[in-house]
């Protein structure tokens, strides 16, 4: 597909969303007089109830119809769509609900490419054939993902190895999609104001060009491995140099069970229980300890070996293309959050809040921090914080959770006064794929009280700067 043809598809694919919403909004304005009817009062007009009502169902159908039209779309196109489709389907909360279970699909539905364009990549990259590099190499992928596919080989001296290979031309497309996704975001912002959502784009053109460089994974791979060496139950692959350049990644074969393949582990008695927690102290350690973090932490991305008890099993991390380093002013922030809901102080998360780098300097602060506050004290009033039990909480819980509790007039302001933080995007990504991928091994698990330990000598440190700090004054 030429780069052209490729940039009028994604333009007419998200055109044709767009406008099929704008004339929905159209019939909303001349059907009740505003653009985003709500529900009716019994004191409201008979012809505008049956006007909402008549909405409500070409809503959901147009919802339904645009979602397959964006999965098949997406599934054509594939390289970074595929790649958006399956971060929508978990971080898309924003999104119809019909939009996140389509979108699902793309999870593990990513065709592979064919073995000659493979070939054709080994080429470029070793100015050999396939047959030369390796002793054998298996022409059907062993995983295929929206920039590449991995191919199992065995080198000369008998070792089996993983051939991580960039999809030839990858780059440009790439370039050509990421004008698409910054005009998507242009005409979002429209419609929800918040302040620096061009860092979306930033952060999203910055993760696609560490993932397009296999050198930069393979030492980040080798970094990691080094920050856990002490830690033999956390298992990487090694990078084998001599067959790795920017397009092509050869690492050590690393056998095991999906992660997410439960019936599996229990055959080989693994508990699962066991996983989910060493996961989660291991994304705390990332994150709060070493500050370089696996950004991508979605069920293909880690692998379960037995140990000699169910009770040791070992956790194989792959794909290192996403991992992401934490600024200091971040995790600042976060501590300050969580010491803020530890002691029960809003006034300690408003402080995170400022130091993560949500308000925007020109916004309504005495209206994002009553929110921030309003927010605060409903996650106090929630007893049961695990992932379980959000699952399973109704949807109108969950919405009175996220309710701003904002007059409509003031929404905008509201919107208009929180800024996208620099580097948020990585976390945020990273958090919620833990999240969701937690939920499925153990949904009972309190995900906080397990990271505590990583956390609570730097909440130690904050407490005691902000101690003397008082003394002083």
């Amino acid at each position: 597909m030429g780069l052209l043809i490729r940039l009028l598809i994604s333009l007419w694919l998200f055109g044709r969303i767009f406008l099929g919403y704008m004339l929905h909004f159209g019939f909303a304005r001349l059907l009740t007089g505003r653009w985003f009817p709500g529900r009716t009062s019994s004191a409201q007009g008979s012809v505008e109830k049956r006007g909402v009502r008549w909405l409500a169902t070409r809503r959901a159908r147009l919802d339904e119809k645009n979602a397959e039209r964006l999965l098949t779309g997406m599934l054509r196109l594939r390289g970074v769509y595929i790649k958006m489709g399956q971060v929508l389907s978990i971080m898309g909360g924003f999104l119809p609900r019909v939009y996140t279970k389509k979108l699902e699909l793309l999870q593990d539905a990513v065709p592979p490419r064919p073995f000659e364009e493979i070939e054709k990549a080994l080429v470029q990259s070793f100015g050999r054939s396939a047959q030369e590099c390796f002793a054998e190499i298996t022409p059907v992928p062993i995983a295929a993902a929206s920039l590449g596919q991995v191919h199992a080989a065995r080198l000369d001296d008998g070792r089996k190895v993983a051939v991580k290979v960039l999809y030839p031309g990858i780059r440009d497309v790439i370039r050509v999609d990421m004008k698409v996704v910054r005009l998507a975001l242009r005409v979002y912002q429209r419609f929800v104001p918040v302040q620096n959502l061009e860092a979306v784009h930033e952060a999203l053109v910055k993760l696609l060009r560490r993932e397009t460089d296999y050198i930069h994974e393979g030492e980040c791979m080798s970094r990691m491995a080094g920050d856990f060496a002490s830690e033999p139950d956390i298992v990487f692959p090694e990078v084998v140099s001599p067959l790795t350049t920017k397009d092509v990644l050869t690492m050590t074969f690393m056998d095991g069970i999906k992660i997410t393949r439960f019936e599996e582990l229990a055959e080989a008695g693994v508990d699962r229980k066991v996983v989910g927690k060493r996961l989660v102290q291991c994304f705390y350690k990332q994150l709060f300890v070493h500050r370089l973090f696996h950004a991508d932490p979605h069920p293909g991305n880690f692998l379960v070996q037995p140990g000699d008890t169910p009770g040791e099993p070992r956790i194989v991390v792959l794909d290192f293309g996403a991992v992401s380093e934490a600024p200091s002013r971040l995790i600042d922030g976060l501590v300050s959050v969580l010491r803020g809901f530890f002691e029960q102080k809003d006034s300690l998360v408003l402080q995170g809040v400022h130091q993560i780098g949500f308000v925007a300097p020109e916004g309504d602060r005495e209206l994002l921090e009553h929110t921030v506050k309003n927010y605060f004290s409903k996650l106090l009033r929630v007893e049961n914080r695990s992932v379980g039990a959000l699952m399973r909480a109704p949807v109108e819980e969950l919405e009175a959770l996220a309710d701003p509790e904002v007059e409509r007039q003031k929404l905008r302001t509201l919107m208009k006064s929180v800024r996208y933080p620099e580097d948020w995007f990585y976390v945020e990504r990273a958090v919620i794929l833990m999240f969701w991928l937690i939920g499925q091994i153990d949904p009972e698990l309190d995900t906080l009280q397990v990271g505590f330990p990583y956390v609570m000598p730097l909440l130690a440190k904050a407490t005691a700067a902000s101690s003397s700090t008082s003394k002083a004054v």
